[in-house]
């Protein structure tokens, strides 16, 4: 029996500037002057926000060959099937959002951000696609962040899509990516991690977990810094 939240699908859920601050332990150094991607972005408003900063960030996502209502029709639901599916689950930690509709808040507020951005950034700061692909030249971006993708859907994808994408973000990736969390929605430790560090196909880059001071799902206080050697 799952003990995590069931998903039968990767959910459309967008998180905050400062809940990305929070996953990756950013500070305003590692955003100034630098070019940031953003994999697997959905309807978070990093991006936007990020932008109202000064920060040069692009993201990119599977749905960005969506138009602004068809992405808009998914947001709600997905939203309410999550909130409702974690309520009374023993693998969340709600010292930060203090409640489920606390959390909603945080993803409504995304989610409306975004839809604001995205129409007039479509195409440009928006692009299209899916891992473990990426339509970027070699070493484009100095810094690339994945949030909720890798490893926590581990069940969905395979090690093979894991190594795959992994080797193609650092294709694109001048300095270091950073990945989080490393757990599954069971709260488990996902065993890629370990495997990811020891696979001689990745021999060429270095594997650091780095602690942060924010947990929501069980165990999620740490991101992945990956570089190369």
């Amino acid at each position: 029996m799952k003990q995590g939240l069931v998903l039968e699908k990767v959910m459309l859920l967008g998180r905050t500037f400062e809940e990305y601050r929070r996953f990756f332990a950013l500070a305003d150094s590692d955003l100034a002057g630098r070019s940031v991607l953003d994999v697997a972005a959905g309807v978070s408003s990093f991006r936007a926000e990020a932008a109202g900063r000064g920060f040069d960030v692009t993201a990119f996502d599977r749905i960005y060959g969506m138009t602004p209502e068809q992405i808009q029709a998914h947001c709600e639901p997905d939203l309410a099937r999550v909130v409702e599916g974690m309520a009374s689950l023993k693998t969340y930690r709600w010292e930060f959002y203090k409640t489920p509709e606390g959390m909603r808040a945080y993803r409504e507020r995304a989610y409306r951000t975004f839809l604001e951005d995205y129409p007039g950034q479509r195409g440009t700061r928006y692009l299209a696609g899916s891992l473990p692909q990426l339509p970027f030249p070699d070493r484009h971006f100095d810094l690339t962040l994945a949030s909720y993708l890798l490893f926590v859907y581990a069940d969905q994808f395979d090690y093979a899509f894991h190594q795959a994408s992994v080797r193609e973000v650092m294709r694109v990736t001048r300095e270091e990516a950073r990945f989080y969390p490393l757990v599954t929605l069971e709260a488990q430790r996902c065993a890629y991690v370990d495997r990811l560090a020891t696979d001689p196909a990745l021999s060429h880059l270095t594997f650091e977990e780095v602690r942060t001071d924010f947990e929501f799902l069980a165990n999620s206080n740490w991101f992945l810094r990956v570089r190369h050697r």
